[in-house]
């Protein structure tokens, strides 16, 4: 089931956040996320997937860059609990996500994936996202740099 999130989502959004933090390159952002700061950026454009009374996985959408003249183009963010991949719930989240984008006035939609997740660049490609750029070296985490690889998808 896929749903909007709510404030009393936090403290698993942030379980799986933290989880991918600490232990991959999905992210390149090595600072946790505390529940209170989960709840701020979940007030709108977030959904999650809840399978057998559990949450599994996220996924919100932001305006891609400030400024008035990015207004219609936005970045996304999806992540599912490690025990959660190729359940068909990242595809119902990022069907969702798109679909209330594109409602919400967006005329594109840009994935940032970690080219050390060759699993997200396929997922995207599935998805209808299309590579773009890939940024060498631009973000650094355990000790090495690494590319990033963004993709895109006019909705």
């Amino acid at each position: 089931m896929i749903r909007a999130a709510r404030p009393d989502d936090a403290d698993k959004i942030a379980n799986i956040w933290n989880t991918a933090i600490r232990e991959t390159t999905i992210t390149f952002n090595p600072v946790e996320k505390t529940p209170d700061e989960v709840a701020r950026l979940i007030s709108k454009a977030t959904f999650v997937w809840e399978s057998a009374g559990q949450l599994q996985g996220f996924a919100r959408y932001f305006q891609f860059r400030g400024g008035e003249g990015y207004r219609f183009t936005a970045e996304h963010t999806i992540m599912l609990a490690d025990h959660a991949h190729r359940q068909g719930g990242g595809r119902a989240l990022m069907l969702a996500l798109c679909a209330d984008a594109k409602d919400a006035g967006m005329h594109t939609m840009f994935a940032g994936c970690s080219a050390e997740n060759p699993g997200a660049v396929h997922f995207h490609a599935a998805m209808g996202f299309v590579p773009v750029a890939t940024l060498p070296e631009v973000g650094f985490k355990f000790g090495r740099w690494i590319d990033l690889v963004l993709m895109q998808k006019r909705l």
